[in-house]
């Protein structure tokens, strides 16, 4: 608990053993009421060690979903046992749960309702290994979303973040794509309602056991997101009603 407030940490999951206890035991369970544990159909034990380890909450999607489905089930179920404070930790290890404290403190003070853990703010990102055309990229679809959704970011794309109940109650996340440009499409539903976003300095290591996408896959991403940015900014000025910004 943070000041009452029921604190909940959520991990999308897909081949994740290798990684996942190292992840596990740096999250402060003397903060963080539950862990929820969703595996996309992975092909290695992450689910069985998850429950070894003692995850609160192992979800087991029989198929592939993607990793925006991964997600959904992740929030639906936050909310489903009353979570105040929701944080995705990504079990790859990829991002320290050593900031959880910090993102709590934010929310829970009531100072910001979303919080970001950025690669970029610093000079983390290329130091912890991130490959220099994914750092290239992040530096220019972020400039464009910028422009685009009249907000001003670090960065849009990282998977370590903090929201308040009232913002997942408040955005139709469950309508977004089911693919990694989910990430924009609920940052954009986010400010698009008037939500206000903080950001921590995260360090960040690339290693071979961290999930990663090949260049095809964040090609599609980048177009993905330059296409979320576009509607955000027709759907502002009134000329279309994507179904994302509506209420839940």
């Amino acid at each position: 608990m943070y000041k009452d407030k029921k604190v909940v940490v959520v991990m999308p999951a897909y081949n994740a053993a290798l990684t996942l206890e190292k992840t596990y035991r740096e999250v402060p369970r003397d903060l963080v009421d539950e862990v929820i544990l969703c595996d996309d159909a992975s092909a290695d034990r992450t689910s069985m060690l998850a429950k070894q380890l003692g995850v609160d909450h192992v979800i087991v999607h029989p198929s592939n979903l993607g990793y925006g489905g991964n997600q959904k089930s992740l929030y639906n179920k936050a909310l489903g046992v009353g979570a105040d404070i929701i944080i995705m930790v990504h079990p790859d290890y990829q991002y320290t749960p050593k900031l959880i404290p910090t993102m709590c403190n934010i929310i829970g003070e009531e100072l910001y309702p979303v919080v970001l853990g950025s690669r970029i703010l610093g000079k983390g990102a290329l130091r912890g290994g991130m490959p220099v055309y994914k750092y290239v990229a992040n530096r220019f679809l972020t400039s464009v979303q910028n422009i685009l959704v009249n907000y001003h970011l670090s960065e849009y794309h990282t998977g370590y973040r903090a929201f308040s109940r009232e913002v997942l109650e408040s955005i139709d996340f469950n309508a977004n794509d089911n693919d990694f440009v989910f990430d924009n499409e609920m940052l954009s539903q986010i400010i698009y309602h008037g939500f206000d976003i903080a950001e921590v300095t995260c360090p960040t290591k690339y290693f071979h056991e961290a999930s990663s996408i090949n260049f095809a896959r964040s090609s599609k991403y980048g177009l993905g997101v330059l296409r979320v940015s576009l509607l955000h900014r027709l759907a502002k000025w009134g000329w279309v009603k994507p179904a994302i910004y509506r209420k839940p």
